[in-house]
């Protein structure tokens, strides 16, 4: 009898954790995914998966440098691509907050040389509602490769070759890089710091996000610890780094430009990131209204963006607010859930096109 009972305790702990909604077997499932998905050649990075704050998963898988053999690890630094746009859209929030500027002002207020797009406001950035073209295309084709592309060339280019609209502003939607690049100008302009000393010290000290800075690799290289570099496929399916394509190569003549990219960060301060925009710490609960909210289009639309934050409302997984990003041998996706305060980040050190699938398989795994 006594037997009989110690096996019926074990069939039932063993059912327990067989269960979907148990931690185990969600970091055995999710494990499983990764494992395959690198042995296929179409994973190398970082996993962090958590529930109000609290790790549930985490994982690295592969190299962080493929010359060294140095391994990625849970304080691997990545260049975040398209992710550091929150991080400039929040710059411009705390320095409306602090009367230094508004939302509806004009562009050409803290950028003169962009007069001639009187019609554009600070807004039309966040939203990327401006009409603006993306700076990318204009300059793989204008740009003179031997020197480095910033800021101020940006606002140059479009200031003296004025490149015309797509749409009047607020008529539609369309994303450019072009918006975050002129925003990242008018940050420095208000707080009179550069890009990076500004979201320093506005955001990732005050968060404790000490593994998180502005860095531009080939623009002004330095050492920095636990470095994950950034790797494509070439034409044989093998790794390379994107400057084996020399300095004509579009990631390496651009590396001069901020406010659309070059923030760089981990999984975990990622986390703490999330988890201060659940808090009063940076904004208030109107200012992230204005974060997590799209904009009524000329149109009657409503835009899925709204300050640096993609938005959907999705019937199996409730209201996501996230960003992907993609650039220079990196793609990333930050995935917020904030009916269930669950957090699912992303980073990876190899862009390829067979890993640009990779959240809705996990999305899956977590909600039986």
């Amino acid at each position: 009898m006594n037997r009989i009972h110690t096996i019926l305790v074990v069939l039932v702990v063993y059912t327990m954790w067989s269960v979907p909604g148990f931690t185990q077997s969600k970091s055995a499932q999710l494990d499983s995914l990764f494992i395959t998905l690198q042995r296929q050649g179409s994973f190398n990075g970082n996993v962090l998966v958590a529930e109000k704050g609290s790790i549930l998963f985490e994982k690295s898988y592969g190299n962080a440098n493929e010359q060294t053999g140095q391994r990625l690890n849970a304080e691997s630094v990545f260049e975040l691509a398209s992710l550091s746009k929150a991080f400039t859209a929040m710059g411009i929030v705390l320095l409306q907050k602090q009367g230094r500027l508004g939302y509806d002002d004009p562009v050409g207020k803290y950028l003169p040389e962009l007069k001639n797009y009187g019609k554009i406001t600070i807004r039309h950035l966040l939203h990327h509602t401006s009409g603006l073209p993306d700076y990318t295309d204009y300059f793989i084709e204008h740009w003179d490769k031997s020197k480095f592309a910033t800021n101020a060339d940006v606002i140059q280019a479009f200031g003296q070759v004025q490149p015309p609209v797509l749409f009047q502003p607020n008529e539609k939607f369309s994303y450019s890089n072009t918006n975050y690049v002129l925003l990242g100008s008018i940050i420095e302009r208000v707080s009179k710091q550069s890009y990076a000393d500004y979201l320093s010290s506005a955001i990732f000290k005050p968060l404790g996000m000490k593994h998180t800075r502005v860095y531009q690799s080939k623009f002004r290289p330095q050492k920095i610890e636990n470095y994950a570099s950034g790797y494509l496929l070439d034409s044989l399916g093998q790794k390379v780094s994107p400057d084996q394509y020399g300095k004509t190569f579009f990631t390496y003549f651009l590396d001069g430009i901020v406010g659309d990219r070059m923030v760089n960060s981990t999984a975990r301060d990622l986390l703490l990131w999330d988890q201060a925009l659940y808090t009063d710490q940076l904004v208030n609960n109107q200012d992230k209204e204005l974060l997590f909210t799209g904009v009524k289009t000329t149109y009657g639309g409503i835009t899925a963006y709204g300050f640096g934050w993609m938005l959907k409302q999705d019937p199996a997984y409730g209201q996501l607010v996230s960003h992907s990003g993609s650039w220079a041998g990196y793609i990333h996706y930050l995935d917020r859930h904030l009916d269930s305060r669950k957090t699912i980040i992303i980073l990876q050190n190899l862009d390829t096109w067979k890993n640009r699938v990779v959240m809705d398989p996990v999305r899956k795994i977590l909600y039986p």
